[in-house]
């Protein structure tokens, strides 16, 4: 597979609402550090290097790109690089962002945002990215409390005109039935990749059948979350891997974006050479025995 070559257009594309998008995107969570995300320990990436290749990604025709307020580092902020690199904007660039959670300049995780604080997110998301609206808001969520009032703030954003589309992140499926009773939703941002959960599959279907783009993250780090992955791999990835003369990194993408034609990638990386890979991984086409061998992969554990 000669990925120098192949572009973001390979993985074929689905719609966020009105808004087309190529099903492999890319993430900027790992943009403003090298190592493990959010760590006290993480060496601040080079700037130019970042910027270098987010305007690489859009070259190799990556239209979705997925970030956060709160993905910086001391010296690095994701949406300060993408705001650098990429505006003026082009018309088909989709930004996704999140809110919900936050952090203190010292980079301490605070509480989640009450409904009140939400627009003080929304409003610091438009600030760096120096946008008049947000293309995609996604509320990120931490336990099965009722997300109602908080999403209800942000369809009344919504309305304003300060948000065209709204979504979900790591969500139980009862968020996702009272989400939509109050304004569309156009994604589902979970954890999922090879050996994921059986209750995320679910999830994952139930997205499919109501039009919902599902964007799994971590689809490459599995149970290694922020740390990158750590049972890389078992043989029997490692097999598919050498059969393509891919990277096992390629054939977890290319597994997650065979799960349905709505599932997007978000892979992330500061690296020039892995970018070009994980976007090739969009050509990949698994056959049907090695996606068995592949489904049939126990749940990783870390």
């Amino acid at each position: 597979m000669t990925s120098q070559t192949i572009t973001a257009a390979a993985s074929g594309t689905f719609e966020l609402g009105d808004l087309t998008v190529n099903r492999i995107g890319f993430g900027a969570m790992r943009l403003p550090q090298h190592g493990a995300a959010f760590a006290a320990a993480a060496v601040p990436r080079d700037r130019d290097r970042a910027i270098d290749v987010l305007r690489r990604a859009v070259e190799l025709g990556v239209n979705h790109i997925d970030t956060a307020a709160f993905y910086f580092s001391p010296l690095r902020s994701a949406n300060e690089l993408i705001n650098r690199a990429l505006a003026p904007y082009p018309d088909e660039l989709v930004i996704t962002t999140k809110v919900g959670p936050g952090r203190d300049p010292a980079g301490h995780w605070l509480p989640h945002a009450t409904p009140a604080q939400l627009r003080g997110q929304v409003e610091e998301n438009l600030r760096q990215l120096g946008r008049d609206h947000l293309d995609v808001v996604n509320l990120r969520i931490v336990g099965a409390d009722s997300i109602a009032e908080r999403f209800g703030a942000l369809a009344e954003l919504r309305e304003a005109g300060l948000i065209r589309h709204l979504g979900l992140s790591n969500i139980r499926p009862h968020h996702l039935a009272e989400a939509r009773s109050i304004a569309p939703v156009v994604c589902v941002q979970n954890m999922y990749g090879i050996g994921g959960s059986p209750d995320q599959g679910e999830l994952l279907r139930t997205c499919g059948e109501q039009r919902i783009a599902f964007v799994p993250f971590y689809s490459i780090a599995g149970a290694g979350r922020e740390g990158g992955a750590i049972t890389d791999n078992s043989p029997e990835v490692h097999t598919i891997a050498s059969a393509h003369q891919v990277s096992t990194a390629q054939v977890r993408l290319a597994w997650t974006l065979h799960q349905g034609p709505h599932v997007l990638a978000i892979p992330g990386t500061g690296n020039p050479d892995h970018l070009a890979q994980n976007v090739a991984a969009g050509s990949l086409r698994l056959s049907a025995g090695e996606l068995s061998v592949l489904d049939s992969l126990g749940r990783e554990t870390p």
